[in-house]
């Protein structure tokens, strides 16, 4: 599994940075992004920047998606 935000769409909430902190981050431009390790996805954002899920942090990602209020997260399978 993939993940990916358009930043168009964040709210700059941080309900994904609290609820998977391995994969979303708040950065200093308030919108949040994917991380992939250490790399984050910060340009460009949108579909391009996909990262990959770590085992483990699917359930997190994907709630993190489901209580977005921005709904930017995007979840790709495959």
């Amino acid at each position: 599994m993939k993940v990916w935000i358009d930043q168009d769409l964040c709210t700059g909430d941080g309900l994904c940075e609290e609820i998977a902190p391995e994969v979303f981050t708040l950065l200093d431009d308030g919108l949040a992004y994917v991380m992939e390790g250490e790399k984050i996805f910060r340009d460009p954002g949108g579909p391009q920047g996909l990262a990959v899920i770590p085992a483990g942090q699917e359930e997190a990602v994907i709630e993190s998606a489901e209580e977005c209020p921005g709904e930017c997260i995007f979840i790709e399978v495959g």
